[in-house]
């Protein structure tokens, strides 16, 4: 096992950057997932991180050993590719074992780490197998397995669930979680997937364009955004946004004036925005609830109601062109065309300034 820092890190393409000076810690033992964007440079970083991508300034340690001139074999890394990239004319246990012995690892230990692997991925029966003979799930395995009997310092995954089906994905985010539980081994988990990243992480790294936008527990980045991106960019379905300006600050109170011409009454949750300064309100579908349209600090029309079962999502069509999403547990029995009230759960809300940053 090992920690990991990234020092004012800058990887540069010609004279095109793609990573600007970042600077992150990894703990021992802790699995981080960076999530972005496609383009935001979080695969150029882990590449980085591998040694498969030198970098342009800047300083890589593990253990705070510096490693920048450290080549990718001696990094003690193994690596989890999105492609499986396994040997299509050997078996399973050659694809395990392939990697020690040119090594020159001694025979008995290669026994050993490809049987715990093996058993560890309940892979056990198909070793004998080649990988065109098995399934997309049992070839992820396969990797992850190569990977283990390595017996790394660092995990790293670049969107290794990418290329299942939806099914596979939940069952292999449940496998690796396990993994991480019972070897205790530091894991570096890129995906764009933001339910990915909220299911398996310790922690979160938010990229955008080569940049950090946050770093934070799942929930304090879901609960605490520290801007309008992360705030859009964590939950499924996204937060709701609407733009106004500051009517007027009363004590506790905040008054929005929005586009759809009704006022938004919020409590103050922070620092009190200044009056006439525009604002952007978030608010997540689960804060929002249906009441009468005469009573509700908005009311707009139905456009979609999406049956889950154990959830219902409604799509509300404000009289600005807005469109918020209003999640009810449960059958809601609103339709389509239904004029319907929203309203606010108190205090659940977030207020952005026009650069983006959270206000309160």
């Amino acid at each position: 096992m090992a920690s990991l820092d990234l020092r004012d890190v800058v990887k540069q393409f010609g004279n095109l950057e793609v990573i600007h000076g970042l600077d992150l810690h990894v703990d021992d033992g802790e699995f981080v997932v960076f999530v972005g964007p496609s383009g935001c440079g979080k695969s150029t970083l882990l590449r980085m991180i591998a040694g498969l991508e030198p970098i342009t300034s800047g300083e890589i340690r593990l253990d705070s050993e510096p490693v920048n001139e450290v080549p990718a074999a001696k990094r003690g890394l193994a690596m989890v590719f999105q492609s499986y990239a396994l040997y299509p004319h050997m078996s399973v246990r050659k694809n395990l074992s392939f990697g020690l012995e040119t090594l020159r690892t001694p025979k008995a230990e290669i026994t050993r780490r490809v049987t715990q692997a093996a058993e560890i991925l309940q892979i056990n029966e198909l070793l004998d197998r080649r990988p065109g003979q098995l399934s997309g799930g049992q070839r992820q395995r396969v990797a992850i397995g190569r990977a283990i009997v390595r017996e790394p310092r660092i995990f790293l995954f670049d969107e290794p669930l990418s290329n299942l089906d939806a099914e596979l994905r939940v069952q292999m985010r449940v496998e690796i979680k396990k993994l991480h539980r019972r070897l205790g081994v530091t894991m570096i988990f890129v995906t764009h997937d933001q339910t990915e990243a909220m299911t398996l992480a310790d922690r979160i790294v938010v990229l955008r364009s080569g940049e950090i936008e946050q770093v934070g527990t799942p929930l304090d980045l879901y609960n605490r955004p520290a801007n309008l991106f992360v705030a859009g960019f964590i939950g499924s379905p996204r937060m709701n946004f609407l733009e106004g300006e500051v009517a007027a600050v009363n004590g506790t109170k905040t008054t929005i004036r929005g586009k759809s011409g009704s006022p938004l009454v919020l409590p103050v949750n922070g620092a009190s925005p200044q009056t006439g300064a525009p604002v952007t309100v978030g608010i997540r579908p689960e804060h929002l609830k249906i009441v009468d349209p005469a009573n509700g600090s908005l009311s707009g029309e139905v456009q979609i109601a999406e049956h889950l079962g154990g959830e219902t999502f409604l799509y509300v069509a404000l009289p600005s062109d807005e469109t918020l999403v209003v999640e009810i547990q449960g059958q809601a029995t609103a339709r389509p065309g239904e004029r319907i009230g929203v309203d606010f759960e108190p205090g659940a809300h977030h207020l952005f300034s026009t650069d983006g940053k959270v206000i309160a």
